[in-house]
């Protein structure tokens, strides 16, 4: 968000309660999006992610795994969830004649999920211009992945550079007020501070990396 309003956009902001296990991000996409002020703030409610299951995230029965980061894709892989991001994003910009959809989708540092990668984000980009009527007629929007190529510590000093509210967001999978640091989504932002040369300003049970 700090990226898109640095580039000069309105900002529209839509947020994804799909049942996920850290719903506490849901409260801190509202903090973040009251900080920017955005123009509109939709909360969009995607329960049958819980009800098909098959995650970490989305399941009671799953373990989110603490045992640190593998060449594996690992359970807190949510089949689906990016497509499906996208395509009520696209849908989102269609009525409201946005010109980009931005998504911090990353591709080095990241868990190893297949719908963080580029090519990934291309194949959606023209289902996009094919599929929608503002793509047809020549005004598509276009997907924004700034962060894509960049390691986790580019993305914390280019956030530091744009007094993006690190306090105010949260990564731990398992949604509890203070992060446990031992999940890998944990262990990844911290590893990005560390490399920045920064301290994360959350709370953290423990700083395993």
């Amino acid at each position: 968000m700090g990226i898109a309003r640095a580039e000069g956009y309105e900002l529209l902001a839509l947020t994804f309660d799909y049942g996920q296990r850290h719903k506490i991000e849901l409260e801190s996409a509202r903090k973040v999006a009251e900080h920017y002020g955005v123009k509109d703030h939709r909360v969009v409610k995607l329960d049958f992610l819980r009800d098909i299951g098959g995650s970490a995230l989305t399941s009671d029965e799953l373990s989110v795994p603490t045992e640190g980061l593998t060449d594996e894709i690992p359970i807190t892989y949510v089949p689906g969830r990016n497509l499906l991001f996208l395509s009520i994003a696209s849908s989102y910009a269609e009525v409201v004649d946005a010109d980009a959809i931005f998504m911090g989708v990353n591709a080095l540092d990241y868990s190893g999920y297949p719908d963080c990668r580029p090519e990934f984000i291309e194949s959606v980009q023209t289902a996009i211009e094919r599929g929608t009527k503002k793509g047809v007629e020549g005004h598509q929007t276009v997907i924004e992945i700034p962060l894509v190529h960049w390691t986790k510590a580019e993305i914390i000093r280019r956030g530091m550079e744009l007094e993006v509210p690190y306090e105010l967001t949260t990564s731990c999978y398992q949604g509890a007020a203070e992060a446990c640091g031992t999940c890998d989504s944990c262990r990844l932002r911290l590893k990005g501070f560390a490399e920045a040369g920064y301290t994360d300003p959350i709370p953290y049970k423990s700083e395993e990396q």
